[in-house]
């Protein structure tokens, strides 16, 4: 037995055992997803593909960091909120010069100038140029000069509403006349609608007036309420081609200021409107008018006082003149019988006339407009036979008579239209008051008539049409026929239910639903 020493191998121990062996391996980490803000804040600072703006960003939070073991943080935020996402796409319409936009956008519908404008700010300065007329409803928008440089090449302006203060305390409802819209204030004003204080004063709108004619001088229509002659006179001097006015609130002296305008061809005066303001337009302003626009082709009067004289100076001057409106009108007797000295008129209405001449004269002093070819009447007052027979001496010429809504006019009162001999067509509307009889007594002796029209004449009847009625209208190259629009209307709405009396309606519907 051999006495080589053995090798004793020691065994030790652990302290502290673990009963689980398999959680002595190493451990694998998870690697975290990085959000989106851990990305671009990564990328912001990675020197690698990085562009110009990025470099300069990392470069100051850099000399931030060296500068002070802190980084501002205010800065890098300020930073970071400067950088976009997604840069804008590149504009390829900076290339077209402004010229060349205007051309296409001008081959537009009128409809797209308001969406188009409001793409860039260049699109919006653009648009203004485009613009011909505006209607300016806010008058410090004219007074601040924003109008100009907004609408730069404007040939019509209407400021007739910016010329009326809006009250404080003006409600949802509106006042409206054929021209004019006037919101409604709680107080009570016994002169109507506006006060005297609710317009502008005369010498703010002259003052506005005067910007409007040294900016546009090739104005061709405005509209104003309140003129008085200076703001008149820089329209006349400095806007040369006008040629259309609307006067609102307009005295006789302040006309003298649209003496200058020389190729002024149409007019509307409205001196006075029921319920909205007064005014006072005579034959004063009637013969400063004449005198000084004597190329007028037309002409409305509206609420406007006068007589003979001032209708006998209009005819005399105003030798162009071709169409005449009378609205309203609160003329004195005898002025239907300065109508002869139009000798170019061809069109006549009178529209919403309580009286067409309260004392026209006698019949021998009615003398015909020769070239008269249209007679308009449209609510007016047709009860004075005198004056309508006036009337319609005067007009014997015409070629075409329209009666649209006026009351009065009975068999006698129609029956002298019979002095028209000339009458090619005629146009009944709304005549509630004339009968089959009358209407047949008339059109029988016009050998010239080729259009008839009658609508809503409800006591004008299908079974009263005699045989030369029909015989007549055979001949007729246009016959429009509905006089009895009750009549008209059942037979459209036969079938319907619609019309039948209440009580049994209802009940017979009650009935039928539970059966």
């Amino acid at each position: 037995m051999s006495n080589s020493p053995v090798k004793k191998t020691t065994t030790t121990t652990n302290p502290n055992p673990n009963p689980n062996p398999s959680l002595l391996a190493p451990i694998k980490t998870r690697t975290k997803t990085l959000s989106f803000s851990d990305n671009w804040f990564r990328d912001l600072l990675s020197p690698k593909h990085a562009s110009p703006r990025r470099k300069m960003m990392q470069q100051q939070f850099n000399h931030h960091h060296h500068k002070n073991s802190d980084p501002d943080l205010s800065a890098i935020a300020k930073g970071l909120h400067s950088l976009t996402l997604h840069p804008p796409a590149p504009d390829h319409t900076s290339l077209l010069t402004d010229h060349l936009l205007l051309k296409i956008f001008s081959r537009l519908p009128a409809s797209q100038y308001v969406p188009n404008s409001l793409v860039c700010k260049r699109w919006l300065h653009l648009h203004g140029r485009l613009v011909q007329s505006v209607r300016v409803s806010d008058w410090s928008f004219v007074n601040s000069g924003r109008v100009f440089s907004r609408f730069p090449n404007l040939t019509s302006i209407d400021i007739v509403r910016a010329g009326i203060r809006t009250p404080q305390n003006s409600s949802s409802i509106v006042a409206t006349d054929k021209s004019l819209s006037v919101p409604l204030g709680t107080r009570f004003s016994p002169d109507g609608f506006l006060g005297g204080s609710d317009l502008l004063p005369s010498g703010m709108v002259d003052q506005g007036l005067g910007l409007i004619a040294k900016w546009y001088p090739n104005l061709r229509r405005i509209a104003v309420i309140g003129a008085g002659e200076d703001g008149l006179v820089s329209v006349s001097s400095n806007c040369d081609i006008l040629q259309e006015m609307e006067l609102h609130c307009c005295g006789d002296f302040s006309l003298k200021g649209i003496s200058g305008c020389r190729n002024l061809q149409v007019v509307k005066l409205i001196g006075c409107v029921f319920g909205f303001y007064n005014s006072v337009v005579s034959d004063i302003g009637l013969t400063i008018l004449a005198q000084g626009c004597r190329r007028l082709v037309k002409l409305e009067l509206c609420g406007c006082e006068g007589s003979y004289d001032g209708i006998k100076a209009i005819g005399q001057c105003c030798q162009m003149l071709e169409e005449l409106t009378v609205c309203d009108h609160r003329m004195d007797g005898g002025w239907l019988a300065a109508l002869s000295f139009c000798g170019n008129l061809k069109t006549l209405r009178l529209q919403s006339c309580k009286s067409i001449d309260v004392s026209p004269g006698p019949e021998e002093h009615l003398w015909s407009c020769p070239a008269l070819e249209e007679l308009h009447l449209e609510k007016c007052q047709m009860r004075d036979k005198q004056a309508v027979k006036a009337l319609f001496l005067v007009c014997q010429t015409v070629k075409e008579i329209v009666l649209q809504n006026c009351w009065g006019l009975e068999d006698e009162v129609f029956a002298t239209v019979g002095v028209c001999r000339r009458v090619r067509l005629l146009s009944l509307e709304g005549c509630s008051a004339l009968t089959t009889g009358g209407l047949e007594s008339v059109i029988l002796n016009w050998k010239e008539l080729q259009e008839l029209r009658v609508v809503s004449c409800n006591k004008i009847k299908d079974v009263e049409v005699s045989p030369a009625l029909a015989s007549l209208f055979s001949d007729l190259k246009e016959l429009k026929w509905r006089p009895d629009s009750r009549s008209f209307l059942s037979s459209s709405l036969e079938g319907t239910g619609v019309g039948n009396k209440g009580a049994k309606f209802f009940k017979r519907s009650k009935l039928e639903s539970f059966t």
